[in-house]
């Protein structure tokens, strides 16, 4: 299957992904910050405009690359998660891009992200670092 995940497995992904109650947003974002497929439930309305959206996407990218930088010592990022008041972000760095959830206040974290790791399974082993 090489280093990519299929452009077919992205939507199927992201559906599953999106069955989970607490999520409010599902989508896999480049390294360098555009957004590849993404969704958000279908009763959710965004808190940000596209173009901000567009801005968090970069900045996650950045941020990620940036946290690649100590994996020789740490080890690599198998997950990041910040709790916000309004909502929980998580992403999941894979080799070349990156997935990003994000979900409701209360969700807890660790469950979720499980739930997630289980959902990409294949994908997200084969595809997460070196």
């Amino acid at each position: 299957m090489g280093n990519k995940i299929p452009n077919t497995s992205f939507k199927e992904t992201l559906e599953e992904i999106l069955s989970e109650k607490e999520i409010r947003f599902a989508g896999f974002v480049n390294m360098q910050g555009n957004l590849i497929e993404g969704k958000f439930r279908a009763d959710v309305i965004p808190f940000e405009s596209d173009e901000e959206q567009q801005k968090i996407f970069r900045e996650l990218a950045y941020r990620i690359s940036t946290r690649k930088k100590f994996d020789y010592s740490m080890g690599a990022v198998k997950y990041s998660a910040s709790r916000r008041e309004k909502l929980v972000m998580m992403s999941f760095p894979l080799k070349e891009m990156i997935l990003l959830i994000t979900a409701e206040p209360n969700v807890n974290i660790d469950r979720l992200a499980y739930k997630i790791i289980q959902i990409l399974g294949k994908d997200w082993s084969e595809f997460h670092g070196d």
